[in-house]
């Protein structure tokens, strides 16, 4: 289980544009790495939407939104196109990714059990340390939370 003053894991995943990316390349600024179980959810799109009517406030902290979940570069278009969505969307379809920060769990629904993308948000500074962690992420308020510890 990661904790705070660790070096964030890296990653390596195609973005929205196609595009292989890594933690490396956001390195220098502040990075909120947000994980979402899926694209034009409810839940996913009000935390998307969220983070989109806050990317000022953001950017003025200079922080980059991240989103994350197991869906295909085809279906982070979509949603990215449908929800304006001005930041950058990374496809984990091998789940490398979210297993490496320890957000692919198991989960429930009645009486089920499955697995899934627990929401969880990582803040990652400028220097690849892993600043503050947030799991079990309710959607409301979350962003707000986000931008307090970022502006502290």
């Amino acid at each position: 289980m990661l904790e705070v003053g660790q070096k964030a894991p890296d990653f390596k995943v195609l973005n929205d544009e196609n595009k292989e990316v890594s933690l490396s390349d956001f390195l220098g600024q502040k990075i909120v790495l947000y994980f979402y179980p899926k694209d034009d959810t409810s839940g996913c799109t009000k935390e998307a939407c969220n983070f989109r009517d806050q990317l000022p406030a953001f950017q003025n902290l200079k922080a980059v939104i991240l989103g994350v979940s197991k869906d295909n570069v085809a279906s982070h278009q979509k949603f990215k196109a449908k929800y304006d969505l001005p930041f950058m969307l990374l496809a984990d379809e091998k789940l490398e990714f979210c297993q490496a920060y320890g957000v692919w769990v198991d989960k429930s629904m009645y009486g089920k059990t499955y697995k899934g993308i627990e929401r969880s948000t990582f803040l990652i500074n400028e220097k690849g340390i892993i600043a503050h962690i947030w799991r079990k992420v309710k959607v409301e308020g979350h962003d707000q939370d986000v931008l307090k510890i970022i502006g502290m």
